[in-house]
């Protein structure tokens, strides 16, 4: 049975959306190579995996891109304002 996974990353203004098809036993890092797509985090339905980690029918594999600040320190800023 073949899985379809959907791979997302992110982008400020929109994001780019890719659904494939992988055999059973994919992996993250077979998804993000199919939909011709690299990252170093990843995660499914907003959870951090690990590239190896298999995938089910469904599932959403999305790309993260580095925060611009810590949103610790973000709300030191706005709090000292």
């Amino acid at each position: 049975m073949a899985l379809r996974v959907e791979v997302v990353r992110a982008r400020s203004e929109w994001a780019d959306v890719v659904e494939v098809r992988l055999p059973d036993g994919a992996t993250v890092r077979d998804a993000l190579l199919a939909a011709g797509m690299s990252a170093e985090q990843v995660g499914i339905f907003g959870k951090l995996v690990k590239p190896e980690t298999r995938l089910k029918d469904g599932d959403r594999v999305e790309i993260y891109r580095p925060l611009a600040i810590d949103p610790k320190e973000a709300r030191r800023k706005r709090a000292r304002r």
